[in-house]
């Protein structure tokens, strides 16, 4: 079904597609005016999974991301007072959201529009009217090039897989016993292998953004992580990296 531009704009959403596709611990964040659209937007991603967020406006969208790091930003441009590409634009050039994911979602249709949309930094931009199930094939293949940890995707690495919608973690396909937090931390590392994360990066990502949690909690749960590994004898994968933080490695780790 396709969502009909405009104030008028009626939608439904059958209960048999609820299930289907990947199913999201991510959030998203739906920056659109129009509530018709909005309201289709939120239900069509709920139905999926994710965890929705909204904001009418650039301000709103500014507070909301500000309390939170969203997984995925689902924009519109033409938004009441600053447009949604001036709020890309900003996103952009801030450390902090540099590298957030970005949808486009506008009637905008022209080759220049698209282009102008990517070029300020956008990863995707879809026109309306759009297909729901396109939207979400396209916030899920986002998720799995920009934030493969958020999404439910099979992670492997070594003997080492983990399977987010079952909640198991497994090596050399033995079941490892492991906390929930550990479990969220190892996803991270598992989707981000050889790569070293500072205390403040892993409680971004792991913990969420903005938890007021003390830095050298992630040093505990790393030893729990470490301590579910060890009966599997992959205890050495998670490594320490002296001065910097962590990473997930089958090499030495850099003194």
């Amino acid at each position: 079904m396709y969502v009909i531009a405009g104030s008028r704009a009626r939608w439904s959403l059958s209960r048999r597609s609820r299930g289907s596709g990947l199913t999201g611990t991510a959030t998203v964040l739906l920056v659109e005016d129009e509530p018709a659209i909005l309201d289709l937007l939120e239900v069509t991603l709920a139905a999926k999974g994710f965890r929705v967020r909204k904001a009418e406006d650039a301000g709103s969208a500014r507070d909301a991301i500000h309390a939170e790091l969203p997984d995925v930003v689902i924009l519109d441009w033409m938004l009441p007072g600053q447009s949604g590409i001036q709020l890309a634009r900003e996103l952009r050039s801030e450390v902090r959201s540099k590298f957030l994911p970005i949808i486009m979602l506008t009637a905008k249709a022209d080759e220049s529009d698209k282009v102008q949309g990517l070029e300020v930094g956008a990863d995707d931009y879809i026109t309306k009217p759009f297909s729901p199930r396109e939207l979400i094939a396209r916030v899920n293949a986002l998720l799995r090039r920009r934030a493969p940890h958020a999404a439910d995707v099979t992670l492997t690495y070594g003997n080492l897989t983990l399977n987010p919608s079952r909640h198991e973690a497994r090596a050399a396909g033995k079941l490892i016993e492991i906390g929930a937090t550990e479990f969220r931390l190892l996803a991270f590392l598992l989707a981000n292998p050889e790569r070293v994360f500072s205390r403040a990066q892993l409680l971004d990502q792991v913990w969420g953004d903005h938890r007021f949690i003390e830095e050298r909690t992630v040093d505990v749960h790393v030893l729990r992580l470490r301590k579910a590994l060890q009966p599997h004898g992959a205890e050495e994968l998670v490594q320490t990296v002296r001065g910097v933080g962590y990473r997930l490695a089958a090499g030495q780790a850099p003194s």
